[in-house]
Parts: C-alpha cells; structure tokens; sequence
C-alpha cells in the first residue's frame, strides 16, 4: 500500500467512548462535550483592586473595612462614604468604584483621590452566566480551561476516553536490561512506542516480552485487556515472524499488509474479530520507528479523538537515495533554512535518528533542495 494511504487508513479509527473525570485528571484530554458554566463569573460584584470602594464624590469618610471571604458590608454606602476594600471581596451594592490605594490620599478616617476612568469592579456573570458554553467539545483540557472549569463550579469533565495499549516484544534475542550479550539485542522498541502512543493521546501501556512461539503470541494477543496491541519483530515473513498466521487464527480483517517505503516496509495494521486493533512493527529499530509513525501513532490519536497536525512542508537538502516504487524516510535536523539531511540512517540503527528533529518523506522523484513533508519526532 503507498505510504500517505496507509497513513490515512490508520488515522480513520473511530474515536472510543467517553468518560467523566475530575479536572486532576482531565489535562492534555480531549473534550466529548462542551464545558458548560454551573455558576456565574464573578459569582458576585468584586472588588478588582485593593483599595476603597466609593459612592459619590470626595473626599470620602471611612466607615469600615471588607476583605475577601468575609461577609459583605451590611449597609449601603451613601455618597461621600467609603469602605476599605481588598480585591475579590464583595463590593457593596451601592458602591460605584473602587479607588486603588495608589491613587487615594488618606488622612485620618478621610480618604481623597481622583477617580480613574476604569470602576475597578469585576459585575457579576461578567465572564460567564449559569449554562453559558466555556469550551467546544474537540478542544484539548488545557490549564486554562481546567481554571475557568473550576472558576465555573465544574469538578468533572466528559472526555474522550484514551485507548490502552499493549505491546507486545518477541524475540529470543531480545534482552531488556545492561549489555546484550553474544546473539542478543536490546529491546530498543518499547521506548519509541511508549513517545509516540503518549503523544498521540493514549493511556495505559503494558509490556510483555514473548520468545518466538506462534501459540505464546496468539494466546497474548487474544487476551490482552487493551484497545490496541502493537507487537513488535514479528512482522515479515521469516521462520521466526509468526504474526500473519496468528492473525489468520483470530480471524482477523487486514487493512495494512506492507507499505512501500524504505525502511518499515514489513508493518501491518489489522482488527481481530473481537475487535481489538493490531499494529506489526518490523524489529529493526529505525524501521520500527518508521512504521510506528506511520500506522502507530495516527491510529491512536484517531481512537483518542486527537486528531495529528498535518505535517510541516518544507526544502530538504541532502544526501539521501529515493526509493523508486514509493517514498524513503530520512532523519533531518531543523533549523532556520532548509531541512537537511542527518547522514548515516540505516534500518536497524537510531544513531541519526537520535540527533534529528524529524524524519522526511522522500518521494522517488525527490532531488536535493525539492520539498518534503516532515513529519516530527516525539
């Protein structure tokens, strides 16, 4: 399949459900519905500055003191009155500024001032009233919306819920820990899938490490308690890659079987008749990170109701061969000019990808200095 549709296929998952959660937890979630105001804002007249809130003209006589969270003032202030006032405490109903101690003169129980073009008193419902609409469903629960939820009485938002994942190593060669000895490699997949699966919005990740056994992996995959298994060295078609045929058992619809890129061409996206979603990455670490990229992480944003930033445009110069039957993906560092080219990627080896910001997707008719689109790291 050509890499932008493989892509676009991954990214046409259907969001999962929703939940509630309480505004600890709802950062970086994606609204499901609106956030709606429970009270208003200010939820009464306040003071914005400390100082005095005045009726009339002055000078005014001082006749007592208000603060924030103490009862408002009894009475009413009649004209050529005053009380000292802090800011967020109720302003008296009468009262028709508030004078900032830097611009009021006080002389015994007098203070004089000018009044400012501004009153210095937030009106109550001024921000929001009671059912008013904060926030569009679709918005990511930034800081700023998680303040003005609080601000408006809300201690719980309806989010789209993040897919759990479960990622799956096999390998006999695989070691997760110190120096790989003789035969052996580290596991250097998990740490990808973990960015990119964070990035595109996902929750919950387990790992399990598999040796290669067609019957170890279909018993893990039947059984995994996540929306999304990703299993990584398992994709190709060597003696040891048994996910075809296991995905063949668990009566699973294909949507992606190889994509024509370089590397990665070996990834797979498929949904069991149970339907949880499977993503093959091959197990070379460069072209894993490939095919995460390219299936992995819009899949979960799609499931997570994120939706990816379209890629950036941009001149890409450099050393690179084009892959004539599809597109080849090259690490590039970023910077005022150009992209340009970080030398020495190979399938199996991060080095240059380590040092780069994004990874270019080079059409065969790609030439030095052409446009690309970047996709960028996590």
């Amino acid at each position: 399949m050509p890499w932008a549709r493989a892509r676009a296929v991954a990214a046409t998952a259907a969001a999962l459900g929703t939940e509630r959660v309480p505004l600890s937890s709802a950062a970086g979630r994606i609204l499901a519905a609106p956030v709606r105001a429970l009270a208003a804002s200010p939820a009464f007249d306040t003071a914005a500055m400390d100082g005095y809130a005045v009726a009339g003209c002055g000078p005014w006589r001082i006749a007592g003191r208000v603060l924030a969270g103490r009862p408002g003032w009894a009475g009413t202030l009649a004209p050529g009155v005053a009380v000292e006032i802090g800011t967020g405490a109720i302003v008296p109903d009468t009262a028709e500024a508030v004078l900032p101690y830097e611009v009021c003169r006080v002389d015994g129980d007098t203070v004089s001032g000018a009044r400012e073009v501004k009153d210095h008193i937030r009106r109550a419902g001024e921000d929001a009233r009671p059912g008013d609409e904060l926030v569009p469903a679709g918005r990511t629960a930034t800081a700023a919306v998680l303040g003005a939820a609080a601000q408006a009485g809300i201690d719980e938002l309806t989010v789209h819920r993040r897919p759990a994942v479960a990622v799956l190593v096999t390998g006999d060669e695989v070691v997760t820990r110190g120096v790989p000895g003789p035969g052996q490699v580290r596991d250097a997949l998990s740490p990808i899938v973990a960015a990119l699966v964070e990035r595109a919005g996902g929750g919950p990740l387990a790992h399990e490490y598999l040796r290669d056994d067609a019957r170890l992996l279909r018993s893990a995959i039947d059984s995994a308690d996540a929306d999304v298994v990703v299993v990584t060295g398992s994709s190709s078609a060597g003696a040891a890659d048994h996910l075809t045929s296991v995905l063949a058992e668990l009566g699973a619809r294909w949507l992606v079987n190889g994509v024509r890129c370089r590397p990665g061409h070996p990834q797979v996206l498929a949904v069991t008749a149970a339907g949880r979603w499977v993503v093959g990455l091959p197990g070379n670490p460069f072209a894993g990170l490939v095919a995460g990229l390219t299936l992995l992480e819009p899949l979960v944003a799609a499931l997570a109701a994120s939706p990816l930033p379209a890629p950036a445009t941009l001149p890409v110069v450099g050393a690179a061969r084009p892959y004539p039957d599809g597109v080849r993906l090259a690490p590039v560092e970023l910077g005022a000019g150009p992209a340009r080219i970080v030398p020495g990627a190979r399938s199996g080896s991060l080095r240059a990808a380590a040092i780069a910001d994004g990874l270019a997707v080079l059409g065969p008719r790609w030439v030095t200095g052409g446009r690309a689109a970047v996709l960028a790291l996590p």
